[in-house]
This record gives structure tokens, sequence and C-alpha cells, in this order.
């Protein structure tokens, strides 16, 4: 997906003016009080620090308020990532290896953390208005705990307070672009998919 010369400037500079109001912090906040399970189909594409794509993927998600998870990529890979509020599955289909990691350390400051996690978003992040851009409502989520992989999350809401855009930096440069679609509002959602069993014969690491 081409990405815009705009949304960089917004992204990689922030010097988009900030709006009288608080409307996409508004935005957040109102959508983590109001929902308490997510669905949605996501597109996401990952940049280098030269604004060349390196990969493309797309999958689905699923979330639990409070801190449960789920991340599935179909492509081009088939990675799921699970959280049940105590561990965190990062399984690799091709390698047939699975990673279990304490929740709190794997999510703490992660995009995660912002949709998933508990409604105090003033405890791990640092909360920026970036306005009106194309539309959408910015702000700009930085993690306090600066131990985390991210340097800054991004989200655009739509002017009906959907969640439409994330973007990500890594400390390494890199931008993530995540584009949602179809996203249900408080959807019934089944307990097992925030549980992971390993497959049969997979490697199993804890961490």
């Amino acid at each position: 997906m081409p990405i815009s010369s705009h949304f960089f400037t917004l992204l990689l500079i922030s010097l988009i003016p900030m709006s009288a109001q608080a409307a996409a912090i508004d935005n957040l906040k109102k959508f983590i009080a109001e929902t308490s399970t997510v669905s949605a189909n996501f597109s996401q594409t990952l940049y280098d620090k030269s604004r060349r794509t390196i990969q493309d993927s797309k999958g689905s998600m699923q979330f639990e308020r409070p801190e449960k998870f789920r991340w599935s990529y179909a492509k081009p890979y088939e990675q799921l990532i699970v959280g049940n509020g105590k561990e965190v599955w990062f399984y690799d289909h091709d390698l047939n290896q699975v990673t279990i990691r304490p929740f709190n350390l794997a999510i703490g400051s992660s995009p995660a953390a912002l949709l998933a996690g508990n409604s105090n978003l003033e405890e791990n992040f640092d909360l920026t208005e970036l306005g009106l851009q194309d539309g959408m409502e910015w702000l700009e989520a930085v993690p306090k705990n600066k131990e985390t992989t991210f340097e800054f999350i991004q989200m655009a809401f739509s002017p009906q307070g959907i969640l439409k855009l994330m973007a990500l930096r890594d400390s390494l440069g890199q931008t993530t672009l995540l584009t949602f679609s179809e996203l249900e509002k408080n959807p019934q959602l089944s307990e097992s998919l925030f549980n992971f069993t390993p497959p049969l014969n997979a490697d199993v690491i804890r961490e």
C-alpha cells in the first residue's frame, strides 16, 4: 500500500499543529471506556528508515479487556501472538516454535497495552494531540518505559470515533503502519481465543 508524504511528515516530524480540543485523545479514552471486546482485520506494512517497504502482511485481531488479545498473521507467514493476562505466546508456524514470555514484560508499553490494557493510559504513556490529517484525528503515545522497543505509537480515529490506523516507530527507525477494516465493537468472543496450547513436537522456549 503506498504511503503519502503527508503521512510521513506527520509520523516522522510530528509538526502538525495541535487542535484546540483533545479530539483524538478523547476518542481513544471513549473507545476504551465503551469497548470491552473488539474483532477486526488488518493490513500491515513495514518500512525501513528510508521509507522503503520491507514487508506487507495481513491478518486478524481480537481483544477482550482487560489484557486478553489474539493477533493472527495469515500472509505472508503464518504467525500467532496470544495473551491471556498472565503469559504471551508467540507461535511461528513454519518453524513450529513457541516462545512464552511473562505478560507484563511482553506488552507493558506495547500497542497491545493501548488496545487491550486497563483504562489508565497515562500510567504507561504520555499522550499528545497531533491534530487533523486527511480527515482523521491523530494522537501520539510515547511509552514512559524507555526500555520498550517502540519510540512512539500514533493512532488515527475517524470523525465517528472509529480506530482506523496505528503507526509505530521502533528503535531502529523502522515504521510499521497498521490499517484496520471490518472493526466490530463488543462482539461475543470465545474464551479459547485467548489461550494457546503448543502443537505436538513444537520447540517451546520460555523466557
